[in-house]
C-alpha cells in the first residue's frame, strides 16, 4: 500500500513539475532575450517577440516532442507480423492495468535500450532496440515494457517528452549567444570599450550557464522516476525476478546507442550517455546523470522482493 501511495503522490507531483518546467522555460528565454537586448539595444519589440517565441517552443513541445524523440532516435513502426512477441506483451499489459495500447516502435541498434514518450497516454508511444530483443527472453522482456508503461500511467512521459524540445532549444540559445560574441562587437561602433567589455561578460555567462541550464531541467526530471518506474512495473507483472534480470543484463551489456542525443537521454530505461562517462567530458556527464546507477536499482527492487517473499 505504500508503494501505491508514493506513485499517486509522484504522478502528482510529475504534473505539477510539468507546468513550472513550461513556465520556467518561457520565463529564462526572456530574461535572457532581455539581458542582450539591453546590450544591443534592439528595443522592447525583440524581448516581445522572443516570449512569443518561447510560447511557441512550449505549445509545439507539448504537441510534437514525442515525434522529435521518435525521429531523433531512428525509430521505425514495429510491424505486428515481424514483431508478433513485442505487441502480444504490451496488448496484455495494457488489459491487465486499463491503458490504451501506445504505438510500437523499433530502434535497429545492437545495444540494448527502450523509452516511452507521448504526452499523455492516449498519444503515446515506445520504442525498444532489435538490441533489446535479440538479449531478452520473454518474462524479462515483459519488465521492461512493465517499467515502459508506468511511465506512461504515472503522467512521466509529458514532463520528460518535452525536456526534449526545451533542452534542444537551449543549445541553440547558446549557439546565438557565441555567434552574438563573435559577430556583435562589430556591429555598433558607437559602443565605447566599456559596452564592449559588458556584452562580452554577458555573452560569455549565457554561454557557459545555458547548457548547464539544459542540463539541471533534464536533472529536475528526477532520477526517482526511474525507480518508481521499477517498482510499479513490477507491480504490473508481479514477476520481480523479470526486471531483476533484465536490469542486469542491461547493466552488463556494453553496447552504447549510435543515435541517442543527450536531450533524450533521460527517457530511455537505461541512459545511453552513462557508458561515455570515460571521455573527454566523463566528469560533467556523471554530475547530471539523469538516471540512478542501475546497480542500485537492481539492489532496490532484490530488497523489495526479498522482503515481499519474507512477508
Amino acid at each position: 500500500m505504500s508503494e501505491r501511495r508514493d506513485l499517486r503522490s509522484q504522478i502528482a507531483a510529475n504534473k505539477r513539475r510539468t507546468v513550472y518546467v513550461m513556465i520556467g522555460f518561457v520565463v529564462f528565454i526572456a530574461a535572457v532575450v532581455a539581458v542582450f537586448d539591453l546590450a544591443f539595444s534592439g528595443g522592447p519589440i525583440i524581448i516581445g517577440i522572443a516570449i512569443v517565441i518561447a510560447l511557441v517552443m512550449v505549445w509545439g513541445s507539448y504537441f510534437n516532442s514525442d515525434k522529435l524523440a521518435i525521429a531523433a532516435s531512428h525509430a521505425v513502426v514495429a510491424d505486428p507480423n515481424d514483431y508478433r512477441q513485442y505487441h502480444n506483451l504490451v496488448e496484455g499489459l495494457c488489459l491487465g492495468i486499463g491503458l490504451p495500447k501506445p504505438r510500437l516502435y523499433i530502434v535497429d541498434d545492437p545495444a540494448p535500450n527502450a523509452f516511452a514518450t507521448g504526452r499523455n497516454a492516449e498519444h503515446a508511444a515506445i520504442a525498444v532496440t532489435t538490441g533489446l530483443l535479440a538479449i531478452m527472453n520473454r518474462a524479462e522482456l515483459e519488465g521492461v515494457l512493465a517499467h515502459e508503461l508506468s511511465h506512461i500511467a504515472n503522467d512521466d512521459i509529458l514532463i520528460g517528452t518535452i525536456a526534449v524540445t526545451l533542452v534542444g532549444f537551449m543549445a541553440l540559445l547558446s549557439d546565438f549567444g557565441l555567434r552574438l560574441l563573435i559577430f556583435g562587437r562589430n556591429g555598433d561602433r558607437r559602443r565605447n570599450g566599456g559596452s564592449q567589455i559588458y556584452i562580452m561578460v554577458f555573452a560569455l555567462v549565457f554561454i557557459i550557464l545555458a547548457p548547464i541550464a539544459a542540463k539541471a531541467m533534464q536533472f529536475a526530471i528526477s532520477r526517482r522516476r526511474e525507480a518508481l518506474a521499477d517498482v510499479s512495473g513490477v507491480l504490473i507483472t508481479r514477476n520481480p525476478d523479470g526486471l531483476i534480470a533484465a536490469l542486469v543484463k542491461l547493466r552488463d551489456n556494453p553496447a552504447i546507442i549510435a543515435h541517442a542525443p543527450a536531450a533524450t537521454a533521460h527517457l530511455w530505461i537505461e541512459s545511453p550517455l552513462d557508458p561515455q562517462s570515460h571521455g573527454v567530458h566523463g566528469w560533467f556527464n556523471r554530475l547530471f546523470q539523469t538516471h540512478p546507477p542501475i546497480q542500485s536499482r537492481i539492489d532496490a527492487l532484490r530488497a523489495a522482493a526479498g522482503l515481499a517473499r519474507a512477508a
